[in-house]
């Protein structure tokens, strides 16, 4: 994969690419119909493949906000188009790297030294680049480790990319008003937060004090002294990325299974705090079958006004209540005082419909994850959402802020939990001493 000797930084030169890029998509589109006016059963595969394929080539160069948001979407798997679900995953750890000269800069920038003076041994070519930085591997007294450099110009260009992005995202989730900001608002406080690394060291050495109890679950140790806000140095963890794990055996899924659960458990239910970036390039599965957690920099604080509702809506008795249900639904602002009475019976039966399905795996003892028909009735359910005209009629604007990134979780650990094939033990999480 070729390497970049520079990332376009400007407003002018971001929202150039990005002009570029919706061009590109324009046209794909007119090719299509005007297919489809020779050929009637052509369907949209095609072009969802190019369109995803032509946003992604142009987000990979620009690096930052931009591609983390296609990174997010790419955890969506139920609700995307699968062409956009599998170029948009790339992001997640396969995106041009830095040359060499401006990793060595970027560097020397931050720390005020070469890394070939800090450490004993410094590989310039990365083995690992994300969105918003990529990995290096590094040896200081026999010891391995991972250097994550942040990309230049990536912090400072969140709020004009979100700008950007915005009206895009607008007409996709129909938002409608004002009151659409605060969303938008919360995506740019977390991401400028990822851009922070010395908040994300304090954070990751935080998290592995809480949960190292957690069986089969490990996690790197940190060093400050060669660390920054724009560089974070850590122990090397030797595995293989989740979904490029190949396993047969039930007992190691189940066990793998488990510890990323009672993680996450024990972080949402005691820490009330929750790595929010849940997607394959975050987690490692080592030699010894333990999963191995990384990437600290989102994390999302779950205040106890949201926590309390958010999880009452799992009790059936709450949920099969239709007063208690709406009580619930107002508390968490998906009803409104404004709603009409059309707007409020529509949400109050689409977010029962989609609560009954997704709390299923905390309806009894134990859930299994390989459950193909439960992901069916997701994908059925998101497709159900995408094709209803009703919904493309009314405001958007559904749900407390704090539902972007505690969805997100769930979606992503729900998915990761899919892919290993795992039968968890619910609450397994409150019997672990700490």
């Amino acid at each position: 994969m070729k390497s970049l000797d520079r990332i376009p930084t400007s407003k002018i030169e971001r929202a150039t690419k990005l002009v570029q890029t919706g061009a590109k998509v324009g046209v794909n589109y007119i090719k299509y119909y005007g297919e489809k006016i020779v050929n009637s059963e052509l369907t949209k595969d095609k072009l969802n493949e190019s369109n995803a394929a032509d946003i992604y080539d142009g987000l990979k160069d620009l690096k930052g906000s931009a591609l983390k948001v296609a990174q997010m979407l790419s955890m969506d798997k139920n609700f995307l188009p699968q062409a956009y679900v599998e170029k948009f995953s790339l992001s997640q750890f396969s995106v041009p790297p830095l040359s060499a000269p401006l990793v060595l800069k970027t560097f020397k920038n931050s720390l005020g030294k070469n890394p070939h003076e800090i450490f004993d041994e410094f590989n310039d070519n990365s083995v690992n680049a994300a969105s918003i930085g990529q990995v290096h591997q590094a040896v200081k007294q026999g010891k391995k480790l991972a250097v994550k450099i942040q990309y230049p110009g990536v912090a400072n260009s969140i709020s004009s990319d979100l700008a950007m992005v915005k009206p895009v995202a607008i007409r996709m989730f129909n938002l409608q008003g004002k009151d659409s900001d605060k969303y938008f608002k919360e995506v740019e406080d977390k991401l400028i937060e990822e851009t922070n690394y010395t908040l994300e060291l304090k954070q990751s050495q935080e998290i592995e004090a809480a949960c190292k109890h957690i069986p089969n679950l490990i996690m790197p140790q940190y060093y400050p002294e060669y660390s920054s806000d724009k560089i974070l140095t850590m122990d090397w963890m030797e595995g293989v990325h989740l979904s490029e794990f190949k396993n047969n055996d039930p007992i190691i899924a189940n066990q793998l299974g488990q510890a990323l659960w009672d993680f996450y458990m024990f972080q949402i239910h005691i820490l009330k705090k929750v790595h929010a970036d849940p997607h394959p390039g975050n987690f490692l599965i080592n030699k010894a079958n333990q999963l191995v957690a990384l990437d600290f920099g989102c994390m999302k604080t779950i205040p106890e006004s949201f926590y309390i509702p958010y999880f009452e809506l799992v009790d059936t008795k709450i949920l099969n209540n239709p007063q208690l249900f709406e009580t619930k639904l107002t508390d968490l602002e998906i009803i409104k005082s404004e709603d009409t009475q059309e707007e409020k019976e529509y949400f109050t039966q689409m977010f029962y419909d989609l609560l009954a399905l997704f709390t299923q795996p905390f309806q009894s003892e134990t859930f299994d994850f390989s459950d193909g028909i439960f992901f069916e009735k997701i994908a059925q359910l998101g497709e159900r959402f995408s094709k209803d005209t009703n919904l493309k009629k009314m405001n958007g604007n559904r749900g407390s802020k704090h539902f972007i990134y505690m969805n997100r979780t769930f979606f992503g650990l729900y998915n990761l939990l899919f892919d290993l094939k795992a039968n968890i033990i619910v609450n397994q999480y409150k019997e672990l001493k700490h």
